[in-house]
């Protein structure tokens, strides 16, 4: 891995391979270690930048609300640190395509295309941003493994469970160790990020959408309607796969991407 220094964080990235840039962004709280699949496939076509988030994984950085703004613009602090100039596929999954949203409102003179995998486009409740914030408190009180109970059920798909039991222990063991702060403090993030179910017509960028058939935190329906109303989206729904469907189904999620790419 490589260390880059930013103004104030100090981010981990795998950056490997040469070609046009790929840019994966993780979901929550999760690191780069979720796309170790897509890594090792597509860095023979790609160069692959793969970093752990600010706070995230072996980043430094975390606050007490690490905004999607925030994330977007380390981002775009961290593609110049790399020199890379020209223009990226960003690739963000569920929190890591709240990044996305942001990155094209912030950067989009940057972007080529886009991928968004098991994400939304819509804010929070109020409901549901009350809860974000309670739950940020008591990971605070009560460690970071509250979060990996309450999320592991949702983030798989039923009839994977039983095939995938190594990588949900993997899953499991990056949620508990990731520091409650950066865990809270993305929380705080999500609640205040806005709505971007609007801005979805002027999006004009190819977009590649991708969701897992059983996805119960960012549903098909859900996801299919975010790329219809994109003006230049493809739509791909992968059998078998729940809300992380690049670990669910690696190969059917490196094809597509590859066939959007290539």
């Amino acid at each position: 891995m490589k260390t880059v220094e930013l103004r104030d964080a100090t981010l981990n990235v795998i950056d490997v391979g040469s070609g046009p840039v790929l840019l994966l962004v993780h979901g929550f709280p999760l690191d780069h270690t979720m796309w170790q699949a897509q890594i090792d496939s597509l860095c023979d076509t790609f160069r692959v930048v793969a970093p752990d988030l600010r706070g995230f994984g072996t980043s430094t950085g975390a606050t007490q609300t690490m905004t999607m703004a925030q994330f977007a613009d380390d981002m775009n602090e961290l593609l110049d640190a790399l020199d890379i100039k020209e223009q990226i596929t960003f690739c963000g999954l569920s929190m890591g395509g709240y990044v996305a949203w942001q990155f094209w409102k912030r950067h989009a003179n940057r972007l080529a295309r886009l991928i968004l995998c098991d994400t939304r486009a819509i804010s929070d409740t109020e409901e549901g941003a009350r809860g974000r914030i309670t739950m940020a408190q008591r990971v605070l009180d009560e460690g970071s493994s509250i979060m990996a109970e309450a999320m592991l059920p949702k983030l798989f798909a039923e009839s994977s469970t039983n095939e995938h039991k190594a990588i949900i222990e993997a899953t499991r063991r990056v949620i508990v160790t990731t520091a409650p702060v950066s865990v809270a403090g993305a929380l705080r993030g999500m609640a205040q990020r806005p709505d971007m179910t609007s801005e979805l017509p002027n999006i004009d960028v190819p977009t590649l959408v991708i969701c897992g058939e059983h996805d119960a935190i960012s549903t098909v329906g859900e996801m299919r309607a975010i790329a219809e109303h994109l003006p230049n989206a493809r739509f791909v729904e992968l059998a078998d796969s729940g809300h992380m469907s690049p670990l669910e189904s690696p190969h059917a999620f490196n094809s597509a991407i590859r066939e959007f790419l290539v």
